[in-house]
């Protein structure tokens, strides 16, 4: 459907005359029957005071009242293809939930680049946290900010420290990491003082040369042991999931106990190769 901007929106509202019951019925009757471009177009336009009027009450947050009004005639435009004429409801009583609720979602995927409010309980907090905080702060009784939270979390049902958590995502607007800061050396941005526990570039390097050094030496150590110790120890100790010795005892004709026995002796040649070829190994830890 056509979305006009904003400001005509506005502007052709304040012209639009209001509709009684019956015309209402009528208009919504041919919209919903024979997708009447003209019905849908005056009930929208007889209704945009109300999406005008809700837009308003979310000024608060920060972001374009144009974009607001937008947002509000998309839930006014999604009740119009819902509505049921029939039920006998005013068009204006079904259209406030589906103008609120596109409100709502605008403003959570803009307000912050951080996505939150993603459960009815988060919604609820991130629309009401203010006013409750207002009206408890104002009060005669003298609370504490943990008081505040355990109060507004016992009337949102969510936890104290989601109130808290969503208290402080309010209490400022988002911080980009490029911002400059001003130090000591001169001008640095925000993530200049991030900490990443990703290893430094010559840890990464110490650990590639020594994993390669390991993969030869054991590749040496493993060309000491017969072709059934191999085969042995590569399926119970160099694949991702090891081999049980049951299976491997069917697969060779031997008992799991066997088995245990080959593979026990093969690590111990593998041991006493790579303890011959690098002494280094066995020395004692500090």
């Amino acid at each position: 459907m056509y979305e006009p901007p904003a400001n005509t929106i506005v502007r052709s509202a304040m012209k639009a005359p209001y509709l009684d019951r019956e015309e209402e019925h009528d208009l919504a009757l041919r919209w919903k029957e024979r997708r009447d471009q003209d019905a849908l177009h005056r009930i929208t336009m007889a209704h945009m005071r109300l999406v005008i009027a809700m837009a308003a009450k979310f000024r608060g947050f920060g972001l374009p009242m144009s974009d607001l009004v937008q947002e509000g005639h998309v839930g006014l435009l999604e009740a119009a293809a819902r509505f049921d004429p029939d039920r006998e409801v005013r068009f204006s009583t079904y259209a406030t939930w589906w103008i609120r609720a596109s409100i709502q979602d605008y403003i959570l995927r803009n307000w912050s680049i951080v996505r939150g409010g993603t459960s009815s309980a988060q919604k609820s907090l991130f629309f009401n946290l203010r006013r409750l905080r207002a009206r408890l702060a104002n009060g005669s009784e003298m609370l504490t900010s943990g008081d505040l939270y355990r109060r507004i979390s016992d009337t949102l049902g969510v936890s104290s420290a989601d109130v808290e958590l969503m208290d402080s995502r309010l209490s400022g607007p988002d911080a980009s990491l490029n911002a400059p800061l001003t130090d000591e050396n001169g001008s640095s941005d925000r993530q200049d003082f991030l900490v990443s526990d990703d290893p430094l570039p010559d840890q990464l390097a110490e650990k590639t040369i020594d994993d390669q050094r390991r993969s030869e030496w054991l590749s040496a150590a493993l060309g000491e042991l017969n072709e059934r110790e191999l085969r042995i120890v590569r399926e119970r100790r160099l694949r991702e999931t090891g081999a049980t010795l049951e299976s491997l005892g069917e697969t060779l004709g031997i008992s799991k106990e066997r088995v245990r026995q080959i593979e026990s002796r093969a690590l111990e040649k593998l041991r006493a190769a790579l303890l011959k070829a690098h002494p280094q190994l066995g020395a004692p830890t500090a």
